[in-house]
């Protein structure tokens, strides 16, 4: 295996195991544990992780072109004011853009993740490679999903599968 495939293969690996952590942590909670928020005025857990799935499914489904099953793409995930989801519906959609990006992922080749991409920011063109809409994915699902544990963890929940 050469270095740059091992380098991958342990990033997507570790993002698959806080991917599955972050599925446990959210599978038992309930419509109201869902509903806590750090403080006013910030997502709830529920919506965090609705957010985390929608921007997987946006950058690689709008920006990247990538198709996507009617289960996934269909749902509004991050729609401001939208009905709140079930954990068990929060989950598949955590399960299901897993899926979509594990086999972008494995199907992409070094040329491919060079590729760009042309996106909208703040009104400016801009030319966005496919490694850097993957690291950037990578990063805001950390990002939302510490938000999560540090929800968790303010209400005794206690699921930190951030370390």
């Amino acid at each position: 295996m050469a270095e740059d495939d091992f380098t991958l293969t342990t990033f997507y690996t570790s993002w698959q195991a806080y991917q599955d952590r972050l599925q446990a942590a959210v599978a038992p909670l309930t419509a109201e544990q869902l509903a806590l928020r750090a403080a006013p005025g910030l997502r709830s857990i529920g919506e965090n992780v609705a957010h985390i799935i929608g921007c997987r499914v946006g950058w690689f489904t709008e920006t990247l072109g990538e198709d996507a099953s009617a289960d996934v793409a269909e749902v509004r995930w991050d729609e401001p004011g939208g009905p709140a989801l079930s954990a068990a519906e929060l989950v598949r959609g955590l399960d299901l853009s897993w899926q979509l990006m594990a086999d972008c992922l494995a199907r992409w080749s070094p040329a491919d993740m060079q590729q760009t991409f042309p996106d909208d920011w703040d009104g400016e063109q801009v030319q966005l490679s496919r490694a850097w809409i993957v690291w950037h994915v990578l990063e805001h699902d950390l990002h939302h999903g510490g938000e999560v544990s540090l929800t968790l963890g303010m209400y005794g929940l206690g699921a930190d599968f951030t370390s």
